[in-house]
């Protein structure tokens, strides 16, 4: 039996200077154009109107395109512009959906907090010579670490820290094998294995096997401080107090990749050597 699969795979880019002065251009023209739809549409909570939903909203967009004040927009790729309002659409429509257990109201976006961009279309991948084509800006080259697998759907950049990174979504149909169990006696297979998440252990097998927790925080805590002490000395807002920031920032995401990576290499492992029915 065939399936349709959806995956995703990330690389971090190698952009030059240029290209990164443009993508932090276009997350700050998102991350306007987020904030204003949103402070609109909580104005007319306020007032007991009809909120804005995404049609309207690309109208106001096209005409802020137009206008003097908000001429910038028209530099930033416009189906990126579109995506965001179409994520805005969405929260607004989950904030008031019954179904949803978590209902609230979107909120306002802050500079380095969740810089993204999302193109539906109009990339290109050129996976022999490890680079990417974007719209208004051209080719990027990439960290290729592994290969990829299906069509590419869409494309959706992101910063995390000083590092700007890709991740592809693609499609894909496999086919999909019923497990040895199925067509045996139930004791006939010995591959489930159960797993208990803990603290002193980071994972405990019911086969007995034991995963030890890595503890990057406690390696880097040391470094952590010092900065943050550093960080407390110099004046607020100053150029070396967002330098310095910038290097906690940067410690802080170092330690969430590592903190990834091992989870990641656990979670294969555990997959490869129990095959779960």
């Amino acid at each position: 039996m065939k399936k349709l699969f959806r995956r995703g795979f990330l690389f971090r880019l190698k952009p030059s200077a240029g290209i990164e002065a443009h993508l932090a251009n276009y997350v700050g023209a998102s991350r306007f154009l987020w904030n204003k739809m949103l402070a609109l549409n909580i104005a007319r909570l306020e007032n007991k109107q009809n909120l804005i939903w995404y049609a309207e909203m690309c109208f106001w967009l096209s005409l802020w395109k137009k206008s003097q004040e908000y001429g910038f927009l028209k530099e930033s790729p416009s189906q990126a512009l579109q995506q965001k309002l179409r994520d805005l659409d969405r929260a607004f429509k989950d904030a008031f959906d019954k179904k949803q257990p978590l209902k609230r109201i979107p909120k306002y976006k802050r500079k380095a907090m969740c810089d993204t961009l999302r193109y539906p279309q109009g990339c290109k991948l050129d996976e022999a010579n490890r680079r990417v084509f974007l719209p208004k800006i051209g080719w990027v080259s990439y960290r290729k670490s592994r290969s990829i697998k299906g069509t590419p759907k869409n494309i959706t950049l992101s910063r995390k820290g000083k590092y700007w990174y890709i991740s592809i979504q693609t499609e894909y149909e496999q086919e999909i094998s019923p497990h040895s169990s199925l067509h045996s006696s139930p004791d006939s297979s010995r591959s489930i294995v159960g797993i208990d998440m803990g603290i002193k252990r980071f994972a405990t097998l019911s086969n007995g096997e034991v995963f030890q927790p890595l503890n990057c925080f406690g390696k880097l805590q040391a470094k952590l401080k010092r900065y943050q002490r550093r960080l407390a000395k110099k004046s607020k807002f100053s150029a070396n107090w967002k330098k310095q920031r910038r290097k906690i920032s940067s410690l802080h995401e170092q330690m969430a990749r590592t903190r990834r990576d091992y989870l990641h290499k656990i979670s294969a492992k555990i997959s490869k050597s129990h095959a779960m029915v």
